[in-house]
């Protein structure tokens, strides 16, 4: 019996509740909000995005590389927050499916800086438009104001505002 998926991701309705099941004190636990908020988000995500074979992972990395032409491969992993051998993973996956290939750097011909292909660039304009379209969708659960709030709050809650990152990129 062959059990291979070939879509990553969370099943359909993996969210929902199950009738009859005490939940006791999850619901007063803020991480276990904020992964029901991720999975609902990764599953219109998948819907999206779908058959393309594309992760989040994935997708952010093809949009980093898209705005930062010759990034190395180690940023991409500071970026993403994962480890290096994770970074090469997605690098390879990105390379063997001719989206992304890695160009010696021209200042030093040890280091490699990761550029998207033609088809890597279309393919990311292809799902930025799905996933803007998708993400539209999610955020229409909530008024305007409220999505202004919960960005605040999120930023809050990771550690780093969006507006602190970009006035230390400025800085440099």
């Amino acid at each position: 019996m062959n059990h291979h998926r070939t879509q990553r991701g969370p099943r359909p309705s993996s969210n929902a509740r199950v009738p009859g099941i005490e939940y006791d004190g999850l619901d007063s636990l803020l991480g276990y909000a904020l992964r029901r908020a991720q999975i609902a988000a990764f599953e219109d995500f998948y819907r999206a995005t779908a058959g393309h074979g594309i992760t989040p992972p994935r997708f952010t990395a093809l949009v980093i590389l898209g705005a930062n032409p010759g990034l190395s491969q180690t940023a991409l992993g500071q970026v993403l927050g994962i480890a290096r051998s994770g970074a090469m993973l997605i690098t390879d996956w990105l390379v063997g499916r001719e989206l992304a290939e890695r160009r010696a750097r021209p200042n030093d011909g040890r280091a490699w800086g990761l550029h998207l292909t033609r088809r890597g660039e279309r393919l990311c304009d292809e799902l930025m438009r799905k996933v803007r379209t998708h993400d539209g969708r999610f955020a229409a659960r909530l008024r305007p104001a409220d999505r202004r709030t919960l960005f605040r709050l999120l930023e809050r809650v990771a550690g780093q505002s969006v507006a602190d990152t970009r006035s230390r990129r400025k800085s440099r």
